[in-house]
């Protein structure tokens, strides 16, 4: 957005990241992880991400997500550049159009399910009253509304990583990425969170991101990378 609050002219992308690099020190030697990497998305796409363990797929993730930050490079969602934003500024645009979902779904332990997947409005300023039905909704919608009360440690793995995509899409976020979402969910558990993935795509028309290991998953999402070398490439081969 400018200064006016407006959006610039539409783009044919909602996040064109284009050579990003990150480096990292690990004791005396430098760790170059990304060399350039440049990954495209368009509203309502489903990708994937895949590569060896130690080849950048969270450090990916979390840049793009605006968690840490690239050595060089840009970032653009809907053409607005967030390497222009103060911390302020971005600190509120993370809550407002970015979701997260991690492995360990991140949870905060004192508090129920309803009020976790309320946590990005309540960050935003939003009245509690007016939240709580927006949250019951979602986790209505991801099938886990019976466990509104419960808190994290009372709730099954699949049950955790429901409510954490429920938190993920509280604020319609532009996009949803996903850090090996299944890596710690048995076989028939992680079918169905990628089946929700799936309806959340059709229906909602929501994005996602998704970094994995898992190669039926892969397998069934039509737009596919692999990073290798620190570099991403269109990956036709699955």
């Amino acid at each position: 957005m400018n200064k006016n609050g407006q959006r610039p002219a539409t783009t044919p992308y909602i996040l064109n990241a284009e050579s990003l690099f990150k480096s990292y020190l690990s004791g005396n030697e430098t760790l170059q992880v990304l060399k350039g990497s440049t990954i495209r998305l368009r509203q309502a796409e489903m990708a994937v991400i895949r590569g060896a363990s130690g080849t950048g797929k969270s450090t990916l993730l979390h840049i793009l997500a605006t968690l840490d930050k690239p050595d060089s490079g840009k970032i653009e969602y809907d053409g607005v550049d967030v390497k222009t934003m103060n911390h302020k500024a971005l600190a509120d645009f993370r809550n407002l159009h970015v979701g997260f979902v991690y492995q360990f779904h991140n949870l905060l332990p004192e508090f129920s399910a309803l009020e976790n997947v309320m946590m990005p409005g309540l960050i935003a300023g939003g009245k509690k009253e007016h939240l709580k039905q927006r949250a019951l909704d979602l986790l209505e919608r991801v099938g886990v509304s019976a466990r509104a009360d419960h808190r994290p440690n009372q709730l099954s793995g699949g049950e955790a990583q429901r409510v954490a995509v429920a938190r993920a899409l509280f604020n319609k976020p532009s996009i949803v990425y996903a850090d090996e979402p299944t890596g710690n969910l048995d076989h028939r558990t992680a079918e169905e969170l990628l089946e929700l993935f799936f309806e959340l795509n059709r229906e909602l028309g929501q994005t996602f991101l998704i970094a994995t290991h898992n190669e039926r998953m892969a397998g069934r999402i039509a737009r596919r990378f692999i990073i290798e070398n620190g570099l991403i490439l269109e990956d036709t081969c699955i």
